[in-house]
């Protein structure tokens, strides 16, 4: 008897480990999140958290939520160094990337994992709908290989900014090839250096980050002509 195909997203055992870990996640890092809203209350007032419509797995919407880091108006979609956008404790929670820390709730209640291709605007999807099939059956994550990797995207975007298209041509392309790689690849052991990576990369050891991602793939995935 042949055994069943393993899910794409890892089934059960993905699940729990998000359960698990986003449980406990929440608890412990609880003090540091009040912080940060009372930062954000104090210096910029109300709302403290920013909703957002995202494309899910198997191209299901869902609203994720991060800490509020800019004012209200209009502007691009990306963000880049120097927004005028971005408050004063804005910039530090990026910075550190603690306003990505609510989004422990959408990993609990099953609308992201921890690790998985970050969720991207309905329009970027359209953009590159054929790209995005060959992974719409994974979970969008907090962390994967290109938030690693990219993880100065914000001063990427600015020294290309004179480039038109720079994200949608040439940057989401590359993270969505780093999806397809996780895709294949994807096991419970990577899942764990990954999260392990991104804590290293979150208290400013990058070159701790890079090597547990593996330096040749960062090195190849960075290289622009």
């Amino acid at each position: 008897m042949s055994r069943a195909p393993r899910p794409a997203d890892g089934g059960w055992p993905k699940r729990w480990f998000d359960v698990i870990v986003s449980s406990a996640l929440l608890l412990l890092l609880s003090p540091v999140m009040l912080f940060c809203s009372t930062a954000i209350w104090i210096g910029d007032g109300r709302p403290l958290l920013f909703h957002q419509e995202r494309v899910g797995q198997f191209a299901r919407s869902f609203r994720i939520v991060k800490f509020r880091t800019m004012r209200a108006g209009i502007g691009p979609n990306v963000t880049v160094a120097g927004d005028a956008r971005v408050t004063r404790v804005g910039r530090v929670l990026r910075r550190f990337k603690l306003d990505e820390l609510p989004q422990l709730w959408n990993v609990l209640v099953g609308e992201m994992s921890l690790v998985g291709p970050r969720p991207e605007l309905a329009v970027y999807v359209a953009m590159h709908q054929r790209a995005y099939r060959a992974v719409r059956d994974l979970r969008p994550g907090i962390t994967d290989w290109a938030s690693l990797i990219f993880l100065n995207e914000e001063e990427l975007l600015r020294t290309h900014k004179m480039a038109p298209g720079f994200y949608e041509a040439v940057l989401l392309p590359r993270k969505l090839a780093l999806a397809r790689l996780y895709r294949r690849r994807r096991c419970g052991l990577l899942d764990v250096c990954l999260v392990v990576a991104t804590a290293c990369a979150a208290i400013g050891l990058a070159r701790v980050s890079d090597a547990i991602v593996g330096r040749e793939l960062v090195t190849r995935a960075r290289r622009f002509r």
